[in-house]
């Protein structure tokens, strides 16, 4: 049988929506605890003008290394595609490393210094979620 499964956008929106309604939920109750400023939705947060010099430095580079990683991936068979070179990998290491430098930033540059500890724990508990989801063939709806 080819093609997908009929109920596969259905389960995937579901668990985007609960993954998304997570992470939201787990910011909202950190930031109100340690009694941090809300960042604005989907937007640029930087600290200062390095941090921003520093941000696009990191985005560029990883979208340099999405196409070089394209380039290794496609000369080699589907089997035999190196994990580290795929897309999903990257984006995951880009979302690691400007969360990152994002946290070092606020530690040493923001106002509110306890800030640091709102993306770091925000960061943890990603990433704690996506290998659960992964571990446990997301939650077992796929």
């Amino acid at each position: 049988m080819y093609g997908a499964d009929p109920m596969f956008g259905p389960k995937l929106l579901l668990i985007v929506t609960i993954a998304g309604v997570l992470m939201y939920s787990f910011e909202l109750g950190l930031r109100k605890w340690l009694k941090v400023e809300k960042r604005k939705f989907f937007s640029y947060s930087h600290v200062n003008d390095k941090h921003k010099k520093i941000d696009w430095t990191i985005r560029i580079s990883f979208i340099v290394l999405l196409f070089i990683g394209f380039g290794i991936n496609i000369e080699r068979d589907f089997e035999e595609s190196l994990w580290y070179w795929e897309p999903w990998f990257l984006l995951m290491l880009l979302i690691v490393v400007t969360e990152t430098v994002q946290a070092i930033m606020e530690w040493k540059f923001a106002e509110n210094r306890r800030a640091f500890i709102v993306t770091l724990g925000c960061l943890f508990f990603s990433i704690i979620l996506f290998i659960t989801a992964i571990k446990t063939d997301f939650f077992w709806m796929l």
